[in-house]
């Protein structure tokens, strides 16, 4: 009980920045989120006309009062949606912030069933298994008979 009045009041303190963030949003908080269309890089690390330009006009939007959503929503009528550094979370857009999500699943059961597989696959009887060349252990009657050559070369 504990733990869930800590969570909900630490996402309560996370949630409010965000909610001011996106109501009252700066250059900063838009300029890494916002692609140019001419070098294919965020308008942040762009000195490109278009993006001084898609600066210049992000500013009078949040001078005139808008939202980082408006802002955003201009900006793709204006670009269409290839302007956005992250795509949208909807629609067909979705695949492309599921399909890793699915693969990295997909990826994780492979090993797990593959790590299973390889460890019943060995061996766990009390047989003696092969040797660190990787060749079979020595018989009792063939390791007797080695070790009374090397007493032989040992006098």
């Amino acid at each position: 009980m504990r733990a869930l009045v800590f969570f909900l009041v630490a996402a309560s303190v996370a949630a409010v920045p965000a909610y001011a963030s996106e109501q009252h949003p700066t250059l900063a908080d838009l300029a890494n989120e916002v692609i140019c269309p001419t070098c294919h890089t965020t308008i942040d690390q762009s000195s490109s006309p278009i993006a001084l330009r898609m600066k210049a006009f992000i500013r009078e939007r949040i001078a005139a009062g808008d939202s980082k959503r408006e802002i955003k929503d201009k900006l793709v009528a204006q670009f269409g949606e290839s302007v956005l550094a992250a795509p949208p979370r909807s629609g067909f857009n979705l695949l492309a912030w599921l399909l890793p999500l699915v693969g990295a699943g997909i990826g994780a059961a492979v090993l797990a069933i593959l790590a299973r597989r390889w460890r019943r696959g060995r061996p766990e009887s009390s047989e003696p298994g092969p040797s660190s060349n990787g060749r079979a252990a020595l018989t009792p009657d063939l390791d007797r008979r080695v070790d009374e050559e090397l007493a032989r070369f040992d006098a």
